[in-house]
């Protein structure tokens, strides 16, 4: 009787083990990608093409969307996801807080593409009036930057605002109904409320903050799949120079997916860096400075060091670039 016990026992275990055989399998065969609306992994999305080519690999894709770079960095965080895209902040605060990522590529500096914005009949004229006043933006976000850079210029300090963290739906709301003084936003937001709302520009990203755009990986997927990795920056920089060279192509197929009329989505596109390529030594350093200045402000709880988190692709692949 004991051995027949023995004999069920370890027939569950090896059921067991090919099941869960199984699923890892499964789940090594997709790639889940998180994106927002916007950015070249739009783009990628809707043309179809990384799909073709992973499926050589025997790879599926599953995208999801999120609403800001917090709310994916989280996704990546908890496994739900695999890879996805930034601004620039975010993933300080996602690596502050223990997230097992690694930076793989970025998009070049795109300055103009975020920017405090004020109600069309603000008595605001200059980032020096916000003193005391309540700014909305997405906390974490690569706005968050922004807002810290654009007071410094000022002579002002962060604790001198109220700030009131939602995310952009939620935001434009409280702008729109007054509640708040400012927002703090990016695109296609921004253009969505330049144009519907009027909305006056106080200060943009230029000349104080790069805004660069960060694709992300969680550190296991991206060390086990460097093959799908390395397939995903080449659609992803494909795509973006394409993109560069067909504005109004870009515009037409975009407009529809972000549900705006084609003369805000051509804002957007037009403020959009394009070129992928894998992360730099200067980007780290802009990256760690980022990092740095969050911690001297106590907006996160310890010192970083960007270069530890840096994905480093195969020689052959970092040699072409």
């Amino acid at each position: 009787m004991g051995t027949v016990i023995l004999r069920r026992g370890l027939v569950a275990l090896f059921a067991a083990a090919v099941s869960f055989g199984v699923f890892t399998q499964a789940q090594a065969d997709t790639l889940r990608i998180g994106y927002q609306k916007y950015g070249t992994l739009v783009l990628l999305k809707a043309k179809g093409s990384l799909e073709k080519k992973l499926a050589d690999q025997g790879v599926q894709v599953q995208w999801t969307e999120f609403p800001g770079g917090p709310q994916l960095l989280e996704g990546l965080n908890v496994g739900s996801i695999d890879f996805g895209v930034t601004g620039e902040t975010p993933p300080v605060f996602a690596q502050a807080a223990g997230a097992d990522l690694l930076y793989v590529a970025s998009e070049p500096p795109a300055p103009t593409s975020e920017a405090i914005l004020v109600p069309k009949d603000s008595l605001i004229t200059s980032v020096k009036d916000l003193k005391g006043k309540k700014v909305v933006l997405n906390k974490g976000s690569n706005v968050h930057y922004l807002l810290v850079r654009a007071l410094e210029e000022a002579g002002l300090k962060y604790t001198d605002i109220q700030t009131v963290f939602l995310p952009p739906a939620d935001a434009r709301a409280a702008f729109e109904r007054g509640s708040v003084d400012a927002w703090v936003i990016w695109d296609p937001y921004q253009a969505a409320a330049e144009q519907q709302l009027q909305a006056r520009t106080l200060r943009d990203g230029k000349g104080i903050v790069d805004n660069n755009q960060f694709y992300l990986a969680t550190k296991p997927y991206a060390q086990q799949h460097p093959k799908v990795i390395q397939t995903l920056v080449e659609e992803v920089r494909a795509v973006g120079e394409w993109s560069r060279a067909n504005p109004e192509e870009v515009t037409k197929q975009v407009a529809p997916l972000l549900g705006l009329p084609e003369d805000i989505t051509r804002t957007s596109v037009k403020r959009q860096g394009y070129g992928a390529s894998f992360i730099t030594p200067e980007t780290v350093a802009a990256q760690q400075k980022i990092a740095d200045t969050f911690y001297q402000l106590k907006l996160i709880p310890k010192p970083l060091r960007i270069a530890d988190v840096i994905w480093t692709p195969p020689a052959a692949v970092a040699k072409a670039q």
